[in-house]
């Protein structure tokens, strides 16, 4: 694999996480009481403390994100590839 694909490859990976990172903040936002009944009866957890679950989620998703797609993406697009 050449720097010119791992960097393509980063970037469209970025895309995608980001995609669903937005996607997930999107439904939770519309439908979140369908969402928190749904998994609170899956999964047997208070629907009080699913907010906190999502939360954490949804932080967590996004600093693997930021660490490991999109800061490498910009340090290849800065490097010149």
């Amino acid at each position: 694999m050449t720097m010119t694909q791992l960097t393509e490859f980063l970037g469209w990976a970025a895309l995608l996480n980001i995609g669903y990172l937005l996607l997930a903040i999107v439904i939770l936002m519309t439908m979140g009481n369908t969402v928190r009944s749904i998994h609170s009866k899956l999964l047997k957890i208070d629907e009080e403390a699913l907010n906190s679950k999502y939360f954490d989620f949804l932080s967590y998703y996004k600093i693997v994100t930021v660490a490991f797609m999109i800061a490498p993406y910009l340090a290849l697009k800065i490097m010149g590839y």
